[in-house]
């Protein structure tokens, strides 16, 4: 295909809006997938946003590709995707002041011309995106959605690396298989203990299944736990007593040292963007953002903003996922993470194209998988922005694959580059083969999703598919 031309600009976004989609919450990598029957909503799927979680591959999958797959039996048109630091951020909107912490009597965060950096803290990952609220009452993204691996469990993982140091690998593992049901309830207790502040130089007191511990280490060490602890570089800060464990809180506060510095490091990144220098309040969310210790770091890192934290954050998400179940145009416009557009052949070019990608076809030298640029990264998207372009096919042939990728890169020169990643593609059969035909391509994005549209001018034959934006 050749003879790119724009054809028309941004369209207004479709003011209609009647499907209230059922909850499909989805968890951090580990995907999740709970049905809520709540009222008449039917089905928003919400899903996190970060780099590692684009990595994640099931059955050939991203983590999103396969959140939507496992909604089986929910029709397209009633199923939605939601970004979850968007569904906290809808959520606090109609927080009363007395349902926020952090903020003085008066203080709404609906007023209009408010603008504040939501980091939604979750299990695995923690994510950031940065809002402002517009006179019409819809959210504006002032900078793309960003995040790392900086949540919770990597806390749990330095509390299980405290514990290997005692007992071993092998135990834990043995333990894991063994009596999962013991690991779960160890798991759980600190869990606990991570939301409380630790007072002074008291010890934190956490229960052990201490049988459980204890057996399998007089089994397999041939002595028992208290033993083991004795003999473990932490004799000195780590004592049992029955079945809690007492840990020195300098011990403590260093397992969540890494993830907290790391946190800081993310909202710090999001600070040095020209739109978030004048950002002076942060929302926090998400179940870690329970923990005293993250939020104290967090005030005391950014003593210049004002830290606002709803009641039960860890349910913010969920329950800002139902309200964009039944308005999801309060989100007016987004950032687009990546540049987008799809593979075609034009002429080639050796000042642009690499010569290991040049073709002959018809006679002449074409650049294969080259990169047609239809939207490039850090764009502002309105919701429902059509891009429309003209393609010409070559003769003689049969069948049109329009196959889409997404880089991030902002201008990327072939498909296969570095970063491109191939997000589907869409076929359509020529009518008439014999001659050149126009198809005219609408580029459509929409809320999470991009939708394709190709038409043959000659014919007026359409197809249409859908993409997750990754």
């Amino acid at each position: 295909m050749f003879g790119v031309e724009t054809i028309g600009g941004p369209v207004p976004p479709d003011p209609k809006n009647t499907a209230t989609p059922l909850i499909v919450f989805s968890f951090d990598i580990l995907i999740l997938c709970i049905t809520v029957s709540i009222i008449s909503v039917y089905g928003v799927v919400v899903y996190r946003i970060t780099h590692a979680q684009r990595n994640v591959q099931t059955s050939g999958l991203t983590a999103s590709q396969f959140a939507k797959k496992g909604c089986a039996g929910i029709p397209k048109a009633n199923l939605l995707l939601a970004l979850e630091p968007e569904a906290a951020s809808i959520y606090c909107q109609y927080l009363p002041t007395d349902k926020l912490v952090g903020i003085e009597p008066g203080f709404t965060m609906s007023e209009t011309g408010t603008k504040y950096m939501i980091v939604d803290l979750g299990g695995g990952t923690a994510d950031i995106t940065v809002h402002e609220k517009l006179s019409d009452g819809c959210l504006k993204e002032l900078c793309r959605a960003t995040g790392g691996d900086c949540g919770g469990t990597c806390v749990d993982l330095e509390y299980i690396q405290v514990l290997i140091k005692i007992v071993g690998a092998p135990l834990i593992e043995l333990m894991k298989r063994e009596n999962p049901e013991s690991y779960l309830d160890f798991l759980r207790e600190f869990e606990t203990a991570k939301r409380n502040k630790p007072t002074g130089n008291k010890k934190v007191n956490m229960i052990v299944p201490f049988t459980t511990l204890n057996t399998l280490c007089r089994t397999h060490l041939k002595e028992d736990f208290k033993t083991a602890i004795v003999s473990s570089p932490f004799s000195d800060s780590i004592v049992i007593r029955g079945d809690k464990i007492r840990i020195d809180v300098n011990v403590f506060k260093k397992m969540f040292a890494k993830t907290v510095e790391n946190i800081l490091a993310l909202i710090q990144d999001i600070f040095q963007m020209e739109i978030a220098r004048s950002i002076n309040q942060i929302l926090l969310v998400g179940g870690f953002s329970n923990c005293v210790l993250v939020q104290e770091a967090v005030r005391r890192e950014f003593s210049n903003c004002r830290v606002v934290i709803p009641f039960d954050p860890g349910l913010s998400v969920l329950k800002g996922a139902v309200l964009f179940g039944h308005k999801s145009d309060v989100i007016y416009s987004r950032i687009s993470r990546f540049t987008y557009g799809i593979s075609f052949n034009p002429k080639f070019d050796p000042t642009v194209h690499d010569k290991i990608h040049r073709r002959l076809s018809d006679g002449v030298w074409r650049c294969k998988d080259a990169f047609d640029k239809i939207l490039e990264k850090d764009s502002v998207i309105p919701i429902g922005t059509t891009i429309r372009r003209k393609y010409t096919t070559q003769t003689n042939v049969s069948r049109i694959w329009f196959r889409v990728f997404a880089s991030e890169n902002y201008n990327p020169v072939h498909t296969t580059d570095d970063g491109c990643s191939f997000l589907g593609d869409i076929a359509i059969d020529i009518s008439d083969s014999s001659s050149r035909q126009v198809l005219e391509v609408g580029f459509t994005f929409g809320n999470t999703e991009l939708s394709l549209t190709v038409i043959q001018s000659a014919t007026g034959i359409k197809c249409d598919a859908q993409f997750t934006l990754v």
